[in-house]
């Protein structure tokens, strides 16, 4: 039987069969830009798909989404009802396709340029070490029932982590600008589904960046599925129950196990723009 927000099937089944399809759709959309930058760059960005590849975007994603879990859960439960959440899938879907596919446009751009792109390895690598830091700060707020094992390594490294990022911190406040959301607008597709595509920029401008050293040791294709598939598996989880997905998302082992996956792409970063830097000067 239906009620004022729609059957079983508008509810749950349609907006997670769309979830699925404009998936495929974003995967397609990056699969046309790559093919076109082919044309235009002297050494073709591969199109072959590794399973290992999608699971380095995937879990890179995971592990930035924190902040997207808990503002799409409050944004769902402020917005009720089926078409509303086929409105902010598809918004964020669209929004964190775009995302990947500037970074990867401007990726294709500086890397034919040494300097220029280790400029842009090394700045990634500072947004990586602060993204790391974040990480430790959400897994030191829930890591009460952890034994002293775990928690003074991570607070450890937190110190450690938070020196460099002090050092930092002027080149981050021009590279990243403390950018806020509001609670975002009640009812309205559209005006509902303008809004989620800022969603990915303004949650996620620190992730964007975090993909450019990545992108210079994994397969682009392969990478961005997992991303896409992560954020599609995000958002399902999210429609069937917004409180389990986020407390699995906050989880200290992920969160932990996430940041020092970032300081040693952003230490292999720095190896990487050192590495071309020494062929200018």
């Amino acid at each position: 039987m239906q009620n004022e927000r729609g059957s079983l099937w508008q509810r749950q089944t349609l907006p997670i069969s769309l979830t699925a399809v404009v998936c495929v759709l974003m995967i397609g959309l990056v699969y046309g830009e790559i093919r076109i930058l082919n044309l235009f760059t002297a050494n073709d960005i591969s199109l072959t798909v590794f399973f290992a590849d999608i699971i380095i975007g995937f879990t890179v994603y995971i592990k930035t989404s924190i902040d997207f879990a808990l503002f799409m859960g409050n944004l769902m439960h402020q917005n009720t009802g089926w078409k509303n959440r086929i409105s902010i899938e598809i918004g964020t879907a669209l929004g964190n396709a775009l995302g990947t596919m500037v970074v990867l446009f401007v990726w294709v751009l500086f890397k034919e340029i040494d300097w220029l792109l280790a400029l842009m390895i090394l700045l990634a690598a500072v947004v990586l070490f602060k993204l790391a830091e974040e990480g430790l700060e959400h897994a030191i707020h829930t890591d009460r029932t952890y034994s002293e094992a775990f928690r003074r390594p991570v607070h450890a490294l937190k110190v450690v982590l938070s020196h460099i990022n002090w050092f930092t911190s002027p080149l981050l406040r021009i590279i990243l600008p403390d950018l806020r959301m509001d609670a975002g607008p009640r009812g309205g597709f559209w005006k509902l589904f303008v809004f989620s595509i800022t969603i990915p920029f303004v949650l996620g401008l620190d992730d964007f960046a975090g993909y450019v050293p990545i992108f210079s040791l994994v397969n682009v294709f392969g990478f961005t599925i997992g991303v896409f598939v992560a954020h599609a598996l995000l958002n399902m989880f999210l429609y069937l129950s917004p409180e389990k997905t986020i407390r699995v998302v906050k989880n200290p082992l992920i969160s932990v196990f996430g940041s020092i996956a970032f300081v040693g792409l952003g230490v292999w970063g720095i190896y990487e723009a050192a590495h071309l830097l020494s062929h200018v000067f």
